[in-house]
């Protein structure tokens, strides 16, 4: 049995049994194979950076947001989703085993389908979406009379390449050649701007009155830098707690902080607030006007976030049915092409994808860490992470854990602005107001439950007393008798 909070072991027992299926994607990952701070640092480096991060700082420009307000509320949106991640992250690295076999035991077989089931299709949706974002990009370099729906479909088929090498293909893209060329282009791009933009920038008086302004910013940093689906990647972590700090933090200072500040600082500087406008002007702030440049490094960064993204796609399909890898990637890959074409057409597809995402899967992983962290610490009961249950040991599903996730979704999208009807509810963090939600359901109805079990097993051992009582009775009568 491996307790949470041990400290004789670090990570899941190693045995043959734990390498039985490709990249352990059904089994624990054995701490032989696990990489240092520094690979899963470069890795999620990719996966919260992007050229949106940047865009969107012309976005709070045009919005009225002054500099302070964008880096104090980037801060505290930061710090909100570090909240949620290192304990999300360290739950992987923990247990060694993905979001879809970690979901098992606390939602049920049938629960833990809907989770994995949710987890296919954002996971496609945002593969869809980076891919209508890179070709845009291209587009937009060469000026190419291609449809976008076309281009977009293509681009997705290319990007599922790294995915038949499973983790090792995706870790060793970003390690070796995205992330280096991501740090390169956010530091130049950054140093740049800072250099020509007025340093009174910062005394602006404010135009909107927190939280407004946080609000706005936190939809963005948080709906980007969230996945939900965090212990798919971090189970390759080493088990300590600061080997998933520091890179989260880094990673976030680089993609969250930096990125979006330089897109303010152009925007301020240059008057440019539109979206098409504001590529182009990167082409040329960032590239000297290089297109073949411009089109390589935007080319690496989206296929980098999408090998993630399809990654925990292939994680989650492989909970619900074990199929060859190879038809798995082929599958999700077909699905994502379909999908980027079909958002192609859709305006606001990037606010659904992202303010969905940032709701559904992490308040999948809120009940989890609440089981784990919080209720079985409390009750001192030990988590054993060394085996994954088989989908017979479980029951069909677990109500609470279901019931918590659906009040996190309904708290989270009520509150997100998505509705049209109930944007007078849109205040505050909507993702952060989820989690909330989600914890504060989960836990009555989550020790309301093991109360009611405690006390069937007490009736059972009572029962099974009272039967041990009665044949010993009978026993003695015979033998008098005799």
């Amino acid at each position: 049995m491996l307790s949470i909070g041990s400290q004789q072991s670090e990570g899941p027992v190693q045995s043959d049994s734990l390498i039985a299926s490709p990249d352990q994607a059904t089994d624990v990952v054995p701490l032989s194979v696990r990489r240092g701070r520094l690979t899963m640092g470069l890795l999620w480096l990719t996966m919260v950076t992007g050229f949106p991060s940047v865009l969107i700082g012309f976005d709070w420009f045009k919005s009225g947001l002054t500099l302070s307000q964008v880096v104090q509320n980037v801060i505290a949106s930061c710090l909100i989703l570090l909240l949620y991640s290192i304990p999300a992250c360290y739950l992987g690295a923990r247990s060694g085993q993905t979001f879809g076999l970690l979901s098992r035991e606390v939602f049920g077989r049938w629960g833990s389908w809907f989770v994995s089931f949710n987890l296919v299709w954002i996971s496609i949706g945002w593969y869809g979406l980076n891919a209508i974002f890179l070709a845009e990009g291209l587009i937009g370099l060469y000026h190419w009379q291609i449809p976008l729906a076309l281009l977009a479909g293509s681009l997705a088929v290319a990007m599922a390449f790294n995915n038949f090498f499973g983790f090792t293909g995706i870790a060793n893209f970003a390690r070796y050649l995205a992330a280096p060329v991501l740090i390169i282009w956010v530091a130049y791009t950054f140093a740049k701007a800072a250099a020509s933009c007025p340093q009174t920038v910062w005394l602006e008086p404010a135009h909107a009155m927190f939280p407004s302004p946080l609000t706005v910013v936190s939809s963005f940093v948080i709906g980007y830098g969230v996945w939900g689906n965090e212990a798919d990647y971090w189970r390759y972590g080493r088990p300590r707690v600061w080997q998933s700090v520091i890179p989260l933090v880094v990673s976030l200072a680089i993609g969250e902080l930096c990125f979006p500040v330089a897109g303010w600082m152009l925007a301020k500087t240059t008057g440019v607030t539109d979206y098409a406008a504001a590529t182009a002007l990167m082409n040329h702030y960032a590239f000297g006007g290089f297109t073949l440049i411009a089109a390589i490094v935007l080319s690496i960064t989206y296929f980098a976030v999408n090998d993630s993204g399809l990654y925990g796609a292939i994680n989650a399909l492989e909970n619900i049915r074990e199929l060859p890898r190879r038809k798995v990637v082929t599958l999700l890959t077909a699905s994502g092409a379909l999908v980027a074409a079909t958002l192609s057409f859709n305006g606001k597809a990037f606010e659904l994808v992202t303010t969905v995402s940032s709701i559904v899967l992490p308040c999948a992983t809120v009940v989890i860490m609440a089981e784990h962290f919080i209720l079985r610490r409390a009750w001192g009961v030990d988590s054993n992470f060394s085996r994954v249950l088989s989908l017979a040991e479980l029951p069909r599903l677990r109500a609470p854990a279901l019931s918590a996730v659906l009040a996190g979704f309904l708290v989270g999208v009520c509150t997100s602005g998505l509705i049209d009807g109930l944007k007078v509810l849109h205040v505050g963090v909507c993702s952060l107001q989820a989690w909330i939600a989600t914890l504060l359901v989960y836990i009555p109805l989550r020790s309301l439950e093991r109360k009611q079990q405690l006390e069937q097993r007490r009736r059972f051992l009572e029962k099974l007393s009272d039967w041990g009582n009665e044949a010993a009775l009978s026993a003695a009568s015979v033998n008098k008798r005799c």
